[in-house]
């Protein structure tokens, strides 16, 4: 189907605002010779807290990012920090049990009071403001969701109301509140957290490709270009873990995207951070942004890969915005990815008694700067031989048996499907039939390719199947990449990997 863009006041390209007039450090790739205590792969809030903990215990820290810091999910996020995730409480009550709620709830809230304490002890400006997190609804059944999710709070203790109605301009049969929660600007926050432990001696290398371990009492971090770096304990902090080690991360995993616009409002936005309980997902928040407020307008979630037509999202938010508070402008728009585990419940802590040395955090189901924390916490005082009581709880190596092997059964039973559609699917459209800025799966000679024709006309082609076990990638028309429907593998129009867990491009047709 032939498809020329209309963008209808929404920026043309996708860019989250979190960078924007931020002078963030840059650093230069690995090219030595060098043993570390601690290897890090990934440099978001997961990796950049737990060097910082790590340094502070005097240990000689390495990070390594695949591109630049602070550029993946950390820096594509809506940066609430809570430990109200959606409705998880009664669910993790009924299938955890009570203590291992308890459990998890403490660790968000251990997670976020450690960014409240660190950015107020350092007088960050990190825009740090005090809400309170509400879920509301206008869903008789989520009504029912929400008083049972409402017990929940109350049998831990957490600090609640409800109310049948929210501050919010629309209609609402009930609503929750998770009391004094947060919010900031999460770069501000990681950029002083990582300056401090550079100073004491943290090393960061940016454009260097993590793509194996060599485990061992003394473990090597392979990289891309064929460098070993010797050390004593790996950390996987890079969103997708980018070692396996046997543990079939991408079969117990699932990759979805959201979307979120920044806008400026033509009516005042109430004090607090929402979230919808029924689909389709919206999300809201204020940021101060060049002496104005901006609202974060978020969600049209789905699994990756599975939709094309992703402007539309962008186009269902904005129709949101305007007819519920009125849209002045829009200044940013931008998509993220995140990673869902089988039970809901981030897999954070060393990969096995196998490999007893490394370490893993991933799963963190979009509420990233709590569960990042709480990562950075657990692993660096396994790291450190400290008491780790959420360790059992975020095993990596546990498998809960309900509703585990039902939700493993049913995303490889998809991911099988999407393999055989992919390689069914047959393809009419030729390369002449595409748009300036458009891309699609074309036939080229009989076969089945992804061309994208940029704004100057020019074509690039790439083979369409994904480099990790052999999918066939689809056509990403808000964000212009390959992504692919069976574990959320994304690649630009060159065939580059954005995502994992693929770790190789995809290989380039042509370019004419």
């Amino acid at each position: 189907m032939n498809e020329k863009i209309d963008y209808n006041g929404l920026p043309k390209h996708s860019k989250p605002m979190w960078r924007s007039g931020l002078n963030v450090p840059s650093f230069q790739p690995y090219t030595e010779d060098e043993e570390f205590d601690v290897v890090i792969v990934g440099a978001g809030i997961t990796g950049i807290s737990t060097a910082y903990f790590l340094t502070q215990a005097g240990m000689k820290v390495a990070i390594l990012d695949a591109n630049k810091i602070l550029n993946g999910t950390t820096g594509h996020t809506t940066a609430k920090v809570t430990a109200q995730h959606d409705l998880i409480y009664d669910e993790l009550i009924q299938n955890f049990g009570l203590e291992k709620a308890r459990i998890y709830y403490e660790s968000s809230k251990d997670a976020m009071d450690f960014v409240k304490k660190y950015s107020t002890d350092n007088q960050i400006d990190c825009n740090l403001e005090i809400r309170d997190a509400i879920i509301y609804t206008n869903s008789d059944q989520y009504v029912n969701n929400l008083h049972k999710e409402l017990k929940a709070y109350d049998l831990l203790g957490i600090d609640s109301a409800s109310s049948e109605s929210t501050a919010l301009p629309l209609q609402s049969k009930f609503s929750i509140s998770m009391k004094n929660q947060a919010q900031f600007h999460p770069l501000k926050y990681l950029i002083h957290m990582l300056k401090e432990s550079i100073e004491i001696g943290l090393r960061v290398y940016e454009e260097t490709v993590a793509i194996d371990v060599e485990p061992g009492k003394i473990a090597q971090v392979i990289t891309q270009s064929g460098k070993r770096i010797k050390c004593k304990h790996v950390v996987s902090a890079s969103h997708f873990p980018f070692y396996d080690g046997m543990k079939l991360f991408f079969a117990k995993m699932h990759a979805d995207r959201s979307y979120v616009l920044a806008a400026k409002l033509k009516s005042p936005f109430p004090k607090g951070m929402y979230l919808s309980a029924e689909d389709p997902k919206r999300s809201l928040r204020t940021i101060q942004y060049n002496n104005e407020e901006l609202v974060l307008i978020g969600g049209e979630g789905h699994k990756t890969g599975v939709e094309t037509r992703t402007m539309s999202f962008y186009e269902n938010l904005k129709q949101f915005g305007d007819e519920v508070f009125g849209i002045d402008d829009v200044k940013y728009r931008w998509s993220t990815q995140d990673l869902v585990t089988l039970d809901n419940v981030p897999y954070i802590g060393r990969y096995s008694e196998n490999h007893h040395n490394i370490y893993v955090a991933t799963g963190f189901r979009k509420w990233g700067m709590t569960n990042g924390t709480v990562s950075a916490k657990l692993i660096s005082n396994l790291i450190l031989e400290k008491d780790a009581p959420n360790a059992e709880l975020f095993s990596p190596s546990r498998f809960q048996a309900n509703p585990s092997i039902k939700h493993f059964l049913m995303q490889n039973i998809d991911v099988a499907k999407h393999l055989i559609e992919g390689k069914l699917e047959p393809v009419s459209r030729k390369i002449e039939e595409l748009y300036n800025d458009e891309g699609s799966v074309v036939s080229l000679d009989g076969k089945r390719v992804g061309a994208y024709k940029d704004v100057n006309g020019k074509v690039h082609c790439v083979d369409t199947t994904c480099t990790h076990l052999g999918c066939e990638v689809e056509w990403n028309n808000g964000e212009k990449s390959w992504d692919c429907p069976c574990h959320g593998s994304r690649f630009s129009i060159y065939g580059e990997v954005l995502e994992g867990p693929a770790d190789q491009p995809l290989k380039q047709v042509f370019t004419q």
